[in-house]
């Protein structure tokens, strides 16, 4: 099932991105990344992703933005993984739209559970409108 699985990262820092692409790679999913945020608007218009993973934090426009877009037209698993630690920033970020949130530092092994999850959830969510 995680072959056909295809996660869109969005993460300015190089580091990062690399440490979660290979993460994912290697649990069997696709992955494409972008490191700001209209090659990834440009990116999310062109191909339908299973899951977003996304970074507030980028160099173009904050990742808020990025929820807004997405959410005009659809209901794709948003996790966003941000330095931004307040409660008002996470409050934000769900309330417009994000499924969930992780703040760097962060564990691997805990953000692959957590895309496990949206994944289950929305893939429950289709199952049950085709019931």
């Amino acid at each position: 099932m995680n072959e056909l699985m295809r996660i869109l990262l969005i993460e300015d820092d190089r580091v990062i991105a690399k440490l979660i692409s290979l993460a994912i790679k290697t649990n069997g999913y696709q992955v494409d990344t972008s490191e700001n945020g209209s090659i990834a608007l440009n990116m999310i218009s062109q191909q339908n992703y299973d899951l977003i993973l996304l970074d507030l934090g980028l160099p173009d426009m904050d990742g808020i933005e990025i929820i807004e877009f997405v959410r005009q037209s659809s209901k794709v698993p948003i996790i966003v993984i941000s330095a931004r630690e307040r409660e008002s920033d996470k409050v934000l970020a769900l309330d417009t739209g994000a499924n969930d949130y992780v703040t760097k530092p962060f564990n691997v092994g805990e953000v692959l559970a957590r895309i496990r999850v949206a994944l289950r959830n929305s893939t429950n969510e289709l199952e049950l409108k085709n019931f």
